[in-house]
């Protein structure tokens, strides 16, 4: 065996030890209107590899993806969410926050900001528009 295939096998073993499997296990994200009876949402989810392209989601209704985080801890899919006129965006997944947290990630989209329903609900403010 070549040493970069001796460090690459010591490198996989060690984060199969590390995080109990060799493959991460796929994740789903469920993105749910939670604004005002009548309030649609629009959503436009991406990652640097997947565009998940617009949707329209009424009050009460949901809209789910699902994937399988890298490795390398950093996948990352953000959304761009528009009601009543303004538009916000908020990063959706983010491996290294949410990974520990949650499989069925559950946001539940309010006027004041997402909210994460895990074992706890934990609600974060927008992020600043874009330039």
């Amino acid at each position: 065996m070549n040493p970069c295939s001796i460090i690459l096998l010591l490198s996989l073993m060690s984060l199969s030890a590390v995080r109990g499997r060799l493959i991460p296990r796929k994740t789903h994200v469920l993105v749910y209107n939670d604004l005002a009876p009548g309030t649609d949402l629009i959503v436009h989810c991406k990652s640097d590899d997947d565009d998940l392209g617009v949707r329209h989601v009424s009050y009460g209704n949901d809209f789910e993806f699902h994937f399988r985080p890298n490795i390398w801890k950093n996948t990352l899919f953000h959304c761009t969410m528009k009601f009543n006129t303004e538009v916000y965006w908020f990063d959706i997944y983010v491996q290294d926050r949410d990974e520990d947290i949650c499989d069925q990630c559950v946001w539940k989209i309010r006027p004041d900001g997402p909210c994460l329903i895990a074992h706890r609900e934990i609600c974060y403010s927008w992020r600043p528009p874009q330039a």
